[in-house]
């Protein structure tokens, strides 16, 4: 079992694997990698997006552009452009679900909530049928406030925070009430503030109405950050909001 390795960017060099299954039509997971918008690589996870697969799902990995080349919000529009090239290319899939892990994560939450990037191609995040947070930083992301000159410590919420971009009730936005799931993971021993950053993301969200029904948060005690990514606990998790 192979992936099909495709340019998504002519101009930029920037590739994804597409790992599919034998049968057509297929659920598709689009994955972001994590390494701080700074480190990391497409090929990730191999085993368990392996796993996936043999159950029936499609999975996308994607690399993008990282710092120090990358100046934000490249690297969000990279991952904005490489589901374009998935969702509206020359394969079809029947549901669509995207996330990541740490960086990628971030990136992930802010194609979520911030809906400019995707609304470019003619996509709404809310029309996708559920997202993967795991262990991303709903506030300004470390290294972004790293390229403003700031001590990455800070908790700062402006438009580079995926929360800036919670504003209006989720039931306006989605009258018809077909909002995706959203796992949100996160461990005991996690980034410093990582936790409670993502607790409250989970507040925000039930507090500008999302349906509670609609929301998993998954607390991995005993692990450390993203220490459970490459075992099959996290493809079960992902497994269990496609399957």
């Amino acid at each position: 079992m192979n992936p099909i390795e495709l340019t998504y960017d002519e101009k930029l060099n920037l590739k994804l694997d597409l790992w599919l299954p034998e049968a057509g039509n297929p659920p598709i997971f689009i994955y972001m990698h994590g390494g701080g918008i700074e480190n990391g690589d497409k090929r990730t996870m191999v085993d368990n997006i392996k796993r996936m697969v043999s159950k029936g799902i499609a999975v996308a990995s994607l690399n993008y552009r990282m710092y120090p080349t990358a100046k934000y919000p490249e690297f969000i529009d990279d991952c904005a452009k490489g589901i374009d090239f998935l969702l509206h290319g020359e394969y079809q899939f029947s549901r669509v679900f995207v996330g990541g892990s740490s960086a990628g994560s971030y990136l992930s939450m802010m194609l979520l909530f911030d809906h400019k990037y995707l609304g470019r191609y003619g996509l709404n995040p809310l029309d996708f049928d559920g997202w993967v947070l795991d262990a991303g930083q709903p506030t300004v992301h470390f290294n972004v406030l790293r390229e403003r000159g700031l001590d990455t410590r800070l908790v700062r919420i402006d438009e580079a925070a995926p929360l800036w971009h919670i504003t209006k009730n989720f039931n306006e936005l989605k009258p018809d009430g077909k909002l995706p799931m959203i796992l949100n993971i996160s461990a005991s021993n996690d980034m410093t503030c990582r936790l409670e950053q993502l607790k409250l993301l989970n507040a925000t969200l039930l507090h500008f109405n999302y349906p509670k029904d609609r929301l998993r948060f998954a607390y991995m005690n005993g692990y450390n950050h993203c220490g459970y990514t490459d075992q099959p606990i996290f493809a079960e998790m992902v497994e269990s909001i496609i399957l």
